[in-house]
């Protein structure tokens, strides 16, 4: 670390950015962009970095997510803001501002917090998921569909969502099988439903996934049955990354539809607690790459917002203090 920015570190920042994925890089650079003091504390372990390419993002299509971070990386410095490479751990409040403890003991101050931590994906207990995750173990139609289009695709069914992304994943191909696995069994409409659109059932218990030459090849049964596939979808449980956070008194809820837990906020992302924002996944479990760069957009203009509100309520103390006392008023003479 050079000099120059160690001393920058012991500056107060007007935002403290918290994980440096799709979301905070956004905010990021549209905070540099209104002329706010930025730094953005990223630990470099992107939840996306197993993908071969982001989609669904206007202009960007396909891009690496390694080559997305770095361009976006260079867009905060050009606009001023300070990358620094560390994990927070905790986050304490002081009389103004906020204080960022990093793993190496050092503290960063900054009037306002956004988290963009992202979010933690809990896989089924399947040999071979973990291993193939991001690359032909999915989850996201709308990330992976295209590759997979037309492909042998496995459902592995762990719970009540089994039959939706059954239904959902029928859209790219018309080979699918669904492995009931640990699912719910199904309803006679959900049979019903499967049976109408050409989707296989398998029941009993996954034992593991049968890989060659670093490709999936078939769904091994716990009979050793195995069962020719391409590809395999999961419903992961998502878990927001929330540990800093809870560190101020934040902890996460339990989402509406069953898939995980994340940070409660308001739309722009404000959480509870005055001052700290959060956005991307850690508070939009289902957000893809551009959704959470949006989310990051929203926030960074609602933290400068709040600030100059701030600042201009300073302005004004400041000027009722210093500004020179108004002359007595002398009564108009009446003639």
């Amino acid at each position: 670390m050079t000099r120059e920015v160690a001393e920058q570190l012991t500056q107060t920042f007007d935002v403290a950015v918290i994980g440096g994925g799709a979301a905070g890089l956004s905010a990021a650079v549209v905070l540099g962009r209104a002329r706010r003091s930025v730094i953005v504390i990223d630990a470099g372990s992107p939840r996306n970095a197993p993908a071969a390419g982001v989609h669904g993002f206007l202009s960007r299509d396909g891009i690496s997510p390694a080559e997305l971070i770095e361009t976006g990386r260079k867009e905060v410095g050009h606009y001023g803001g300070l990358l620094l490479h560390g994990e927070a751990r905790t986050v304490r409040r002081t009389a103004d501002a906020f204080a960022v403890i990093l793993d190496d003991g050092r503290p960063i101050t900054a009037r306002r917090l956004l988290v963009t931590t992202g979010l933690v994906d809990e896989l089924p207990d399947v040999a071979g998921v973990r291993q193939r995750w991001g690359r032909d173990v999915l989850h996201c139609p709308y990330c992976h569909g295209w590759e997979i289009r037309d492909e042998p695709v496995g459902i592995l069914g762990t719970g009540p969502w089994a039959v939706h992304q059954a239904l959902l994943f029928r859209q790219w191909t018309s080979d699918l099988v669904l492995f009931t696995h640990t699912a719910p069994a199904l309803t006679d409409e959900q049979a019903e439903q499967l049976a109408a659109r050409g989707i296989r059932v398998v029941t009993g218990i996954v034992d593991s996934l049968e890989v060659v030459d670093d490709r999936i090849t078939g769904v091994q049964l716990s009979d050793g049955t195995v069962i020719s596939r391409r590809a395999v979808v999961v419903s992961p449980r998502f878990v927001a990354s929330s540990q800093v956070l809870a560190t101020l008194g934040l902890q996460p809820t339990s989402h509406p539809l069953g898939v995980g837990e994340f940070i409660a906020a308001d739309p722009t992302g404000l959480t509870e607690v005055p001052g700290v924002w959060v956005a991307g996944n850690v508070t939009d479990l289902t957000a893809q790459v551009v959704t959470a760069a949006a989310g990051g957009v929203a926030a960074a203009a609602a933290i400068n917002a709040d600030l100059i509100a701030e600042d201009t309520q300073r302005a004004v103390t400041g000027y009722r203090i210093t500004r020179p006392a108004a002359p007595d008023r002398v009564p108009a003479s009446r003639s």
